[in-house]
């Protein structure tokens, strides 16, 4: 992929061979920092524009007298035409379902919307059976009795529970049966030491569990942990030290957590500019890798579909690496904008593969955006949207070290047999994801049900059957024997980007990820066009009709 930003370079030969990090300071960046500002006060604009449109509109789609919409994201196309994404509420209480997307033309005229669910919100009373601090008591109960037990198959099981969110009276509509429920966050702590916030929606008259979302994304096992060898990085002069910090990229940093799981650790610095010599036992090494992941997903991002930042708001995450001690795991939090990394086994093998931080900074841009239920089919497709994007950043950073392919965590092994965590060309091989859509797909975890995507995002872009791409072997099969010959990747992330952030809501399942990838293909290159035609024909090819 042409890159349209230089500031992720490779050095020079000496550089290589000495394997030492050198870094340009950007204490003064230049003019970076001023535009990505202009952005956002233009994406906030927008946002102002949408929430000054709300009363109408909400009169317009004949809501009812108590509901309202609160604009959550804009995007405006050249042509001017507005897609404009709304929360709603009901009586002042959040609707969980109850997101839309308004796309409107030029003039102001709405074209189309998009429901989560299209159930008219109704309720007999706002007024809770049950009182909140027996909701609180119900939400952790119903968290204490999962401890010992992994309800997800990329989580390790919950050994702790210690505390308890107050909870938050609001209409649960996801399921299409809108009735009034009590979100809880419940916070714990798993038997691999990563932190859990589990967000818990209950029935406020039964108590019945409605749904459970865990909030910190990890990816599990044990490390084998990679290096990006010699980069370029930005930094930060102050006084005499210079910081491991870009304020060309909305100022994100990483920081050291000295094997502590609380706080934010502390910012690398150091007096020379000179950042790491490509070994474990340099701690270092590891935040260049953290560091560079975090500015190449920043830059895909940005020069793919000129996004500022993963809130698309100029702001820049926060990395943090040397977590807890022999912890194999990695996470992104949305709480804390923050992607975390542990040391692996015996703390000597870092989990900062490329593609694991672009698929875990993914998730905070689906958080953003679509705010996919992680459950059901909606859940696969959030997953396979980080799959989907954490291999194009792979393929945008292009690194010697880490050729990019189509397979998932593919160098850390934390299946402990060499193969990669998942397959995009035929997920089944690693004997759990669908490769094709069925009824029951929903019913898999997450990581699974995300294969029928994954396998779609494959096929669009390479093809079908044996072949070789990049150095690697792949053999994709179709579900209705047809030989789809792709379009390309850059072309299959345009139209899957735009799907999730203009036409996906919170509980687009499979055969709504059809009707909005189409929609998406027919804005970016015509409909009935080529690529029109293969994304239908490649959403059969996986039983997606």
């Amino acid at each position: 992929m042409k890159r349209k930003l230089a500031t992720v370079a490779v050095l020079s030969a000496t550089a290589l061979l000495t394997g030492v990090v050198q870094v340009s300071a950007t204490a003064q960046a230049g003019p970076a920092p001023a535009l990505q500002a202009q952005a956002a006060r233009q994406h906030a604009a927008m946002i102002a524009l949408a929430n000054g449109q709300a009363g109408p509109l909400a009169k317009a789609l004949a809501l009812g007298g108590q509901e309202k919409l609160v604009a959550k994201d804009a995007v405006v196309d050249a042509d001017g035409t507005r897609h404009l994404r709304f929360e709603r509420t009901f009586a002042g209480l959040p609707v969980l379902g109850g997101d839309l997307v308004v796309h409107q033309k030029a003039d102001g005229s709405v074209k189309k919307v998009d429901k989560a669910v299209s159930a008219r919100i109704s309720l007999p009373s706002l007024t809770p059976r049950i009182p909140v601090d027996q909701a609180a008591a119900q939400a952790t109960g119903a968290i204490r009795a999962t401890v010992g037990i992994t309800g997800d198959a990329d989580e390790s099981p919950l050994t702790q529970v210690h505390r308890t969110g107050t909870p938050e009276l609001v209409v649960w509509a996801s399921d299409g049966k809108p009735r009034l429920a009590y979100r809880t966050v419940v916070e714990g702590v798993r038997a691999n030491r990563t932190p859990s916030r589990q967000l818990l929606v209950t029935d406020a008259t039964t108590g019945q569990v409605l749904s459970s979302h865990e909030q910190v994304q990890t990816v599990s096992g044990p490390g084998n942990g990679v290096f990006v060898g010699s980069v370029q990085l930005n930094t930060v002069q102050s006084g005499g030290q210079y910081r491991l910090q870009d304020d060309t990229r909305g100022g994100q940093s990483t920081s050291d957590m000295n094997n502590g799981t609380a706080g934010n650790g502390s910012l690398f610095a150091n007096p020379t500019n000179s950042w790491g010599d490509g070994t474990v036992s340099n701690r270092e090494s590891a935040a260049v890798d953290a560091q560079f992941g975090a500015a190449t997903t920043w830059d895909f991002y940005k020069s793919a579909f000129t996004r500022n930042g993963i809130r698309n708001d100029g702001v820049g995450a926060a990395s943090r690496v040397h977590y807890d001690t022999n912890y194999t795991n990695a996470f992104w939090d949305d709480n804390c904008f923050c992607m975390t990394y542990g040391d692996g086994s015996g703390d000597s093998h870092p989990l900062t593969e490329i593609d694991v931080a672009g698929h875990e900074m993914t998730h905070g841009v689906t958080a953003a955006t679509a705010g996919l239920n992680y459950a059901g089919e909606s859940g696969g497709l959030n997953e396979a949207t980080s799959d989907i994007m954490g291999t194009m950043v792979e393929w945008y950073a292009d690194l010697p070290s880490n050729p990019p392919n189509y397979w998932i965590g593919e160098l850390i092994n934390l299946n402990g047999d060499g193969t990669p965590l998942r397959y995009m060309d035929q997920p089944s091989k690693d004997g759990q994801s669908a490769d094709y859509w069925s009824a029951d797909v929903g019913n898999l975890d997450v990581h699974y049900s995300s294969g029928v995507a994954n396998h779609f995002f494959y096929l669009l872009s390479e093809g079908s059957g044996a072949k070789t791409v990049n150095g690697f072997g792949y053999n994709s099969p179709t579900a209705d024997g047809s030989t789809p010959a792709g379009i390309g990747r850059d072309k299959a992330a345009q139209i899957w980007y735009r799907a999730l952030t203009v036409y996906f809501t919170s509980t687009t399942d499979y055969a709504g990820a059809r009707a909005a990838t189409l929609s998406a293909a027919a804005d970016l290159y015509g409909q009935g066009g080529a690529e029109y035609n293969a994304v239908a024909a490649t959403w059969s090819a996986v039983n997606v009709n």
